[in-house]
């Protein structure tokens, strides 16, 4: 991930700035608006696609277009935000060649959790492997519950940015990351629960 000082230092301004310059053909300022979100755009990327490889090329090819559609970024959002849409425009174009179902939903009755005994285990874990773990339970869900707990929960992006990047409306994301967070901590639980009983709470 990009030193948080430096994303808090890239401004609406800043990234105006930048843009305006490689509209006129400075690679430089475009090369560092890349470097700056290649790594949030990659771990969105992977954690739909699900293969390294591949999403290596999708964020190629995301910052590809935007490159060239620079000129239709109007500022009215985040740019983080813009470059978020084409990713996720990319990664289900991917999906659907693949013929995978982009979409897919685990049963509407996902079993409802018990979430103080997961949050006391991981509370329990060392950062590193807390992290891992949280990492790991994310990537095994279906790809657009994995882009929706990234964006809502780790990235900060709003209800009302994340509906402009997937074109879905503000009611349709929230029932989606509430049954995504359902589906996350299923996941979670099939990690830290059968931990608990194991001497120090090492994970296997």
């Amino acid at each position: 991930m990009p030193d948080k000082n430096v994303l808090i230092g890239m401004n609406h301004d800043t990234n105006q700035a930048l843009i305006e310059k490689s509209l006129k053909g400075d690679t430089k300022a475009f090369g560092l608006l890349v470097t700056t979100y290649q790594s949030l755009v990659y771990t969105v990327l992977v954690r739909m696609v699900k293969t390294p490889e591949i999403a290596e090329e999708l964020a190629q090819d995301t910052f590809v277009k935007a490159y060239h559609s620079l000129a239709s970024f109007r500022g009215d959002a985040k740019f983080s935000s813009w470059l978020y849409r084409i990713a996720y425009r990319k990664a289900l174009d991917y999906l659907r060649k693949a013929k995978r179902n982009p979409m897919q939903e685990w049963e509407e009755g996902a079993a409802v959790l018990a979430v103080a005994p997961i949050q006391n285990a991981l509370e329990q874990l060392e950062q590193k492997e807390r992290e891992a773990i949280i990492r790991k339970s994310i990537e095994m869900l279906p790809e657009t519950d994995a882009a929706l707990v990234t964006w809502y929960y780790f990235d900060d992006l709003s209800v009302k940015e994340i509906a402009a990047i997937t074109e879905l409306s503000e009611s349709n994301i929230k029932v989606k990351l509430h049954r995504s967070r359902a589906k996350l901590y299923e996941q979670l639980q099939q990690y830290v629960l059968p931990n608990l009983s194991k001497p120090h709470g090492k994970a296997i």
